[in-house]
């Protein structure tokens, strides 16, 4: 496996998924605004700023000394509320993160992929298909990345494998800060990044010619799908 930027690779998701790349041999390149564990390699950027989001996909690609042969987009953050409980600026910061940076790291990634074949994975959520009470900025957000992703593989056919990645909860610090009414009960069952993670290498493993187009990753009794 060659080279995989993992956008919000230090923490949940993100992290499983370096880790994965790293067992397959390829070497994970994260972006994120805090530094991840093991020493591995990464370029700090805060994902709310779009263009320093392209600047630093640029820089990841340069760094790079071996093909880069996919993107995951994990990064991703929410703040449960009604709207109008929620101040501007939350609201549009998770759309941003969530979404406009999902599209710029991949915009900006393009050429090389383009060059390897290699492939994208998006990361939305089964909240990206069923909407709930007091998410509208992320249901905005992942139904935003569902469309995109549909759109992209259509528009990448036969240069560039697209995959969008439908995970449920997962046992990550995601829900951590979270107000007690919005975290989910205590018999909860929440899935294993790592199995998520696994989803995205399979995804990114396919050959050329051979895309899987959507996966969705869920506990067998996750309440949000179908």
């Amino acid at each position: 496996m060659d080279t995989v930027l993992i956008t919000g690779g230090s923490s949940g998701l993100g992290a499983a998924v370096a880790v994965a790349v790293a067992k397959q041999g390829g070497r994970p390149l994260v972006i994120d605004r805090q530094r991840p564990a093991d020493g591995l390699e990464w370029i700090e950027c805060d994902l709310a700023d779009t263009r320093a989001a392209e600047e630093a996909t640029r820089r990841a690609i340069e760094r790079a000394d071996s093909p880069i042969g996919g993107v995951v987009t994990a990064a991703g953050l929410d703040v449960p509320g009604a709207l109008t409980d929620l101040p501007g600026e939350v609201w549009e910061r998770i759309v941003t993160v969530d979404l406009f940076a999902t599209a710029a790291v991949i915009r900006a990634a393009l050429p090389a992929l383009k060059r390897s074949h290699g492939g994208v994975v998006t990361v939305a959520s089964t909240l990206g298909v069923k909407a709930v009470s007091h998410a509208t900025a992320y249901c905005a957000a992942k139904f935003g990345v569902v469309g995109f992703t549909r759109s992209l593989a259509a528009e990448l056919a036969g240069q560039v494998n697209v995959t969008l990645l439908i995970p449920g909860g997962m046992r990550t610090r995601f829900f951590d800060d979270r107000d007690e009414e919005y975290k989910p009960g205590p018999d909860a069952v929440l899935n294993d990044p790592a199995d998520v993670a696994a989803a995205a290498i399979f995804a990114l493993a396919q050959p050329p010619g051979c895309s899987v187009r959507e996966l969705v990753v869920a506990a067998e009794t996750e309440a949000s799908y179908p």
